[in-house]
């Protein structure tokens, strides 16, 4: 019988997201898969029916999902500052990459080794997200009624275009009477993965009782409420007092706080509503360059969100806050607002929110819904895939054959071949960098 693997340390775990900052490719449905991957199957720092329980919780939450998985685990395991870790390190190195490659966009506009690279890239992320969405399906579809809701979320979100709010309320609706009328379907996905998927004993196991720091307490609970809500006005209000209300920063603080509280249902929910104001209302960077940002953000690690670095650069770069001798220093300063402003919501909603989640791993009344919401959500990132996949593989309403190899490869090499993400990601962008240069 396996022994369970020994406490890490917080410095151990320092290094492993670190690590995962550097490697979380693929949007939320890859970057759960890595952890998944590492956290419960090679590391076991976590059991299945726990992991699944906390995603449950995330897919509930406005925000980056993946990022708030990341906290909810790294604070399980190390209160705190455990949290704070786990999910600062998920982001900070997307942050840096892509101000980098915000500076070069803008310094030294486009750059065929580049293109080359992200047309390679591109194909990629479609296999990745299609090889994630086999992996949760087949963790988590393990009953005929599942599979319809996971099939009714796919023609909702992606034929009929229903909000995704819509579809996690109708998911969430069918586990509670599925939990009420048919509680052997909606008793947990976990407890089935636990069957079919036993990895050993984990650090954090079903059976585990919830960590002491990890209780519900009211006045805790008023306590991170209170934290939260302050650093949040301090940090506005110090835009505002250096500023001005209307200054570029100041308003970049003021709006992705509100689109931080929209993104239900991932990036793509909200990127309207950023387009609409970034680029019709305050005009801090122009259609084009929207596009060209989300390119950057699908091909990066980190999550889809961190388009938003992209956006605040080029916004504080075309608007000289600092002089036009300085304008990289304005587009890092712009980029940093527009992320602090994207993720401290995510943040406050796992520190304040997860006690209450722990105290409900065992009570079915909380877990049927949440086994509906996962059901639906396995639907909602093919549908994800299918979008991806269109715009990858048509150019022009011309078929892309390259583009549809180069993911068939990659596809092949993740499920046949176990390939990392790394070694796919990095054969794909050289392929599409070769085969760019040979039409050029």
């Amino acid at each position: 019988m396996e022994s369970r693997p020994r406490p890490v340390s917080l410095r151990e775990a320092f290094g492993f997201w670190l690590k995962l900052g550097f490697i979380s490719f693929g949007g939320p449905a890859g970057q759960i898969a890595i952890m998944h991957a590492e956290l419960v199957e090679r590391r076991r720092w976590i059991s299945e029916k726990r992991f699944l329980h906390a995603l449950n919780y995330c897919m509930l939450l406005p925000g980056p999902e993946a990022t708030q998985l990341a906290t909810y685990i790294g604070w399980m395991m190390h209160r705190t500052w455990g949290g704070l870790v786990a999910g600062g390190l998920f982001v900070l190195p997307s942050v840096f990459i892509l101000i980098a490659l915000s500076w070069l966009y803008l310094a030294y506009g486009e750059v065929p080794a580049i293109a080359g690279l992200l047309y390679g890239i591109k194909p990629a992320v479609v296999a990745i997200v299609l090889a994630a969405a086999w992996r949760i399906g087949t963790r988590a579809l393990k009953h005929p009624a599942l599979w319809l809701i996971s099939v009714a979320a796919f023609v909702a979100v992606g034929l009929a275009s229903v909000p995704f709010p819509y579809v996690v309320a109708a998911a969430a609706l069918a586990g509670a009477l599925g939990g009420r009328f048919a509680p052997q379907v909606f008793a947990g996905v976990g407890a089935h993965g636990a069957a079919a998927h036993h990895y050993g004993p984990a650090i954090i196991d079903d059976d585990t009782p919830t960590p002491e720091h990890a209780g519900y307490r009211p006045r805790r609970l008023a306590a991170v409420l209170a934290a939260g809500i302050g650093i949040w006005a301090a940090a506005l209000g110090a835009l505002v007092l250096a500023f001005g209300w209307h200054g570029t920063l100041a308003q970049m603080g003021w709006f992705f706080t509100k689109a931080a509280l929209l993104t239900f249902g991932g990036a793509y929910a909200v990127l309207p509503y950023v387009y609409q104001a970034a680029v019709e209302q305050h005009q801090w960077l122009t259609a084009t360059q929207m596009i060209d940002g989300l390119a950057l953000g699908e091909t990066t690690p980190g999550p889809l969100i961190m388009v938003v670095a992209f956006v605040g650069f080029v916004g504080g770069w075309t608007q000289a806050l600092f002089g036009a001798e300085h304008l990289f220093l304005a587009g890092a300063a712009a980029a940093v607002v527009a992320t602090f402003f994207t993720f401290l919501p995510s943040f406050l909603f796992i520190f304040a929110g997860a006690p209450l989640v722990e105290a409900t791993h065992g009570d079915l009344k909380f877990t049927a819904p949440l086994t509906g919401i996962t059901a639906a959500v396995v639907g909602v990132v093919v549908s994800l895939a299918v979008f991806f996949a269109q715009h990858v593989f048509f150019d022009a309403a011309a078929i892309d054959w390259a583009s549809i190899v180069l993911a068939a490869a990659a596809l092949l090499a993740l499920m046949r071949f176990k390939a990392g993400l790394i070694p796919v990601i990095l054969g794909c962008g050289a392929a599409g960098l070769c085969y760019r240069l040979l039409l050029a």
